[in-house]
């Protein structure tokens, strides 16, 4: 066996160990936790310092528009991510949000989290558009967006405040298969009247 071999078995072995569950309201001391994490606060564009309730007024307040998950490793608290869907005519689309635990990144928390939130955005949510924002240095981060079929839609040049300075953002999306059912016209073979 080879470095990178034995890596990904351990990464594999780990990988078993995580649990994801859909998030519940009494998780917000886990959450702000998380979010105040160095590691969190400098990787994502959420803000730091933050309180067990204000993220739990958060959580309520989005509830309905939002599927929200979490990753937990022998009981502790190691990741969580969400879907918040867009209203109106964007009621095809949600933003993505993650955050993995310092000690735990690119252990493969996040591609968990991740291909779990894609493939309910795909087969049970009726998403047809996901997107995100990350900081343009954050290489790991992109490199997974990409694995899972996010693209770069535009660069935002001074985006966002870290550390006291301004900082690029990316704009990526994901843009699911074309669903296999027809439309009402192919299917009739009517026109749609609007």
């Amino acid at each position: 066996m080879n470095d990178r071999t034995d890596m990904l078995s351990a990464r594999s072995a780990f990988a078993r160990t995580v649990r994801l569950r859909a998030a519940e309201l009494d998780d917000s001391a886990a959450i702000a936790d998380l979010m105040n994490l160095p590691g969190v606060r400098s990787g994502t564009l959420s803000n730091g310092y933050r309180n067990a309730e204000g993220v739990r007024a958060w959580q309520e307040s989005n509830q309905a528009s939002a599927m929200r998950i979490v990753a937990e490793s022998e009981g502790r608290f190691i990741g969580q991510a969400e879907l918040k869907r867009e209203g109106g005519r964007r009621s095809h689309c949600a933003a993505l949000g993650i955050a993995v635990h310092d000690e735990f990144q690119g252990r493969g928390v996040g591609a968990l989290l991740l291909g779990a939130l894609v493939d309910a955005a795909d087969t049970a949510l009726g998403l047809r558009r996901i997107e995100l924002q990350v900081f343009a240095d954050n290489a790991p981060a992109i490199a997974l967006y990409r694995r899972f079929g996010f693209e770069v839609e535009a660069r935002a040049r001074a985006d966002a405040i870290r550390n006291g300075a301004l900082h690029d953002t990316l704009h990526m999306a994901r843009l699911a298969p074309a669903p296999a059912f027809a439309s009402a016209a192919e299917h009739t073979g009517a026109p749609i009247a609007f």
